[in-house]
């Protein structure tokens, strides 16, 4: 399993959050700056998704910064929650919101692997580049599934890592060397970049992450592969009168 500091004796979570706080006051342009601005593609293109389906309430998970949030808020959704595990990165969603002035969002604090939500509350559960760091990844989509409303979707935007010639051999030597050497210089956090490459590589993609949502319910399962293959949007159903 990646971890963000190898050396440390806390689990994943405990070491995920840490590394977030961290990062926390870079990560908007590290993020932009790193993707060279096509992540808030990808983010146009789950608007795009969201807007077909039915979303009076929508959860955002991982929400960090709360970028796909913002962007989903642009479409006529009642009601829109962020939730993530790191104070720090709320802390930057919430100062993003009252500038933006945006009623229909509010962020809290919260486990993505226990969700305090009830059941079938939602209609939309949205994750962008979040469930690779959970620690039990099976027990996170099974709560995304637990308070998902039957017929509800859940939209998940992850890296993924090409795989022809010559973009896997690009991705693979920018993502190993670039992204980390970078990564460290500007976020001062020497392990947070180094972190995102190792767990990508180690992230189930494509056929057995659907899988993965199968098992745990989910119907309609598809990928839609985005930019070369370097990320992924997944698209899943729960399905109704279950």
């Amino acid at each position: 399993m990646a971890t963000p500091y190898k050396h440390s004796n806390k689990g994943k979570k405990e070491q995920v959050k840490k590394m977030f706080d961290n990062i926390a006051h870079k990560y908007d342009f590290l993020n932009h700056f790193l993707s060279l601005g096509i992540d808030k593609l990808w983010r146009r293109k789950i608007v795009k998704i969201i807007s077909k389906l039915k979303h009076d309430k929508q959860l955002d998970i991982a929400t960090g910064t709360g970028d796909l949030a913002f962007a989903c808020s642009k479409l006529d959704i009642k009601e829109i929650i962020g939730t993530d595990i790191s104070q720090g990165m709320l802390d930057k969603a919430i100062e993003k919101s009252k500038k933006k002035q945006k009623e229909n969002i509010k962020f809290e604090i919260g486990d993505c692997e226990n969700l305090k939500y009830s059941n079938s509350e939602f209609d939309i559960i949205t994750c962008a580049f979040g469930v690779r760091n959970f620690e039990n990844l099976e027990k996170g989509i099974a709560e995304i599934y637990r308070t998902l409303n039957e017929n509800g979707t859940a939209i998940i935007l992850e890296f993924s890592e090409p795989r022809k010639f010559p973009i896997k051999h690009l991705y693979n030597f920018y993502f190993d060397n670039i992204l980390p050497f970078f990564g460290r210089i500007i976020s001062k956090d020497n392990s947070a970049y180094e972190y995102l490459p190792e767990s990508v590589h180690q992230f189930p993609d494509g056929i057995d992450f659907l899988n993965i949502l199968k098992s745990a319910g989910f119907v309609e399962t598809q990928e839609l592969r985005l930019s070369f293959g370097i990320a992924s949007i997944y698209i899943a159903k729960k399905p109704h009168n279950i």
